[in-house]
């Protein structure tokens, strides 16, 4: 993939949070800097408990030793305490309570049951900055919690119920994690966060919530609302968010009915938005002018108007693959001014033909997946900067590609027209094309020229057509001259193709209808790594010894499933010697 396709993959990748864990693995949290590890036994003090490791400065980690209750008689102290991975059900309040100084607490991965947490447990512990809850039992938030709080994790229970004052009042809270829990609208508390105004990051993906919380902190920038049920946006959820800067609401039952032209609007600062998989029909209205990164896939979108995108003028991904779009229905103006939108992915959908108006300063444009039927004269005629363009299983066939259409692609690296109704190779592409993915379709012939001038092509996918040896012009392949991959698998070739480059150092040949290796088949590619064979029609004595033993670089030979001509033939010789013996014993006897 060209490097703008790695980039975005990158980019999601940081950005994106894992669907298919539970507590912090979840989502991101800052429990996972914390530096938790056993202390060296140099700094172990005489009063730990068993099992534990402590250290002077008041470290004791007691996680994973299989603990089934609270430790007792733990140094008073302890600053941080880390109870992970045990088997705890219930916590002593007056335990607890003599670790006036414990600033971190984690006690993830235990049995841990409301029934087990007194209300006013953390309450007295006057320190406490972090409290690590998540992966427990919890079917009720602790009531009350310590106005010390910084983070708060109690994601991966079983919670339905929030109260006023496990998150209000709390001016130095700054991140709450609740996702992976079975919240709903009637759990929370209207003023779950009031005194609270400095909150940044709040989970609470996978829960059953229908509507956005009511009155949200003023400082979050981060919010996380994915897998729930949410059906509507409330007026002015959003308007006092300000500093808002990644909002995820995807895997929800959001329509556009769901909300007005002014949801978004007041989020100035926003740069990161995921709709996907809901139930939109078009793009919202009031799209704040900010947006990076926009997720609009998996939804019923079908249209794009002419002013929806034009004001997100920082714009630079779009990802609207697996709608229900048209070219018909994608105004030519829907991208008019969007400078700096490099990536557009509409793969997926039910475009006829390639849009009108495509961003002028695309580079990576993904339309794999469509009804497309052929490439006209001017689809990319304003597309200069486009390096990487997927046309893959379209209905594209041969004739309807226009003979000037990759006229003005001059910066084109990647181009694939994969599983298509191509009966020959394509005119006039773009002589800077390093990798060109042809696969799957009914190529059997590739005409004279039609590769000349494409020094730079590094990549040749060809697999899957109806190639012979006669159906390349001569000295086709050596014009080639940086080519390093040539996949000509799944086609008829009956011998190796002659004048291959210098350059090539890796060749796929299985799946055709090769019967000799000849002695010189390799002499132009010393280069060569790799040479697949597999499944021709070799027989005994068809590779030739020194077929190989020139490629000082060969690193994988690959000739299985050959040679089955010699053992029939084997087998039907040794069949009729045992017939002659049957019938000399005859005679004899």
């Amino acid at each position: 993939m060209a490097q703008t396709g790695e980039h975005l993959l990158l980019l999601c990748l940081l950005l994106l949070s894992s669907r298919d864990g539970r507590g912090q693995g979840d989502e991101d949290n800052e429990f996972l800097h914390l530096p938790w590890g056993r202390p060296e036994p140099r700094l172990s003090v005489a009063n730990c408990p068993r099992d534990c490791s402590c250290s002077q400065e008041g470290v004791v980690d007691c996680g994973g030793v299989d603990l089934k209750a609270f430790p007792v008689d733990l140094p008073e102290f302890t600053n941080h305490l880390s109870l992970q991975n045990n088997q705890i059900e219930e916590i002593p309040p007056e335990e607890l309570s003599r670790l006036y100084k414990l600033e971190t607490l984690n006690l993830q991965n235990n049995r841990l049951t409301s029934n087990g947490l007194p209300e006013d447990l953390f309450e007295h512990l006057e320190n406490l900055n972090y409290l690590y809850l998540a992966n427990n039992k919890l079917t009720l938030a602790p009531k009350f919690l310590p106005n010390t709080l910084v983070s708060a994790d109690l994601a991966a229970n079983y919670l339905t119920k929030i109260y006023g004052l496990t998150f209000g009042q709390k001016p130095e809270l700054r991140s709450v994690y609740l996702h992976n829990n079975k919240l709903a609208d009637a759990g929370l508390p209207d003023q779950m966060f009031n005194g609270s105004d400095n909150v940044e990051i709040l989970i609470m993906s996978s829960n059953f919530l229908k509507y956005v919380p009511k009155n949200l902190p003023p400082k979050l920038y981060k919010l996380h609302l994915k897998n729930n049920r949410l059906e509507k946006i409330p007026k002015g959820a959003f308007m006092h968010l300000t500093d808002l800067r990644e909002l995820y609401l995807q895997n929800n039952c959001l329509t556009n009915e769901g909300m007005d032209n002014e949801t978004f609007w007041k989020l100035s600062s926003l740069e990161y938005l995921d709709m996907s998989s809901n139930n939109l029909t078009h793009i919202p209205s009031g799209l704040p002018r900010n947006i990076v990164l926009l997720h609009l896939e998996k939804n019923a979108i079908k249209t794009i108007a002419t002013d929806v995108l034009t004001q997100i003028r920082q714009l630079e991904y779009l990802l609207l693959h697996n709608n229900k779009l048209k070219a018909k229905g994608i105004h030519p103006d829907a991208f008019l001014g969007l400078k700096k939108l490099h990536t557009v992915h509409m793969y997926n959908n039910m475009l006829e033909r390639v849009p009108s108006g495509l961003p002028r300063r695309v580079k990576t444009l993904m339309l794999l997946h469509n009804q497309i039927t052929g490439i006209y004269k001017n689809d990319f005629a304003t597309t200069y900067y486009l390096e990487e363009l997927n046309l893959s299983y379209n209905k594209i066939t041969s004739s309807e590609i226009h003979r000037e259409a990759f006229r003005k692609l001059r910066l084109l690296k990647s181009l694939d027209l994969s599983g298509n109704n191509l009966k020959t190779l394509p005119w006039a592409l773009p002589k800077n094309l390093e990798i060109l993915k042809l696969k799957e379709n009914e190529i059997s012939s590739i005409p004279k020229g039609s590769l000349t001038g494409m020094a730079k092509l590094k990549e040749f996918y060809l697999s899957n057509n109806k190639l012979k040896i006669n159906s390349v012009y001569t000295r086709a392949w050596s014009e080639l001259s940086g080519l390093q991959l040539l996949d000509l698998s799944g086609n008829q070739l009956s011998h190796i193709p002659a004048d291959l480059p210098e350059s090539l150092e890796y060749l796929y040949l299985q799946n055709n209808k090769i019967t000799t290796v000849p002695e010189n088949s390799f002499d132009a590619t010393p280069n060569i790594k790799g040479i697949f064979l597999r499944f021709n029609a070799l027989i005994a004595g068809a590779v030739k010894d020194n077929a190989f033993r020139k490629l000082r670089k060969l690193q994988v030979l690959d000739i299985e499933g050959n040679f089955e001509f010699s053992k029939k033939a084997a087998s039907s010789e040794e069949a009729e010697e045992d017939e002659e013996e049957k019938d000399e014993d005859y005679q004899e006897t």
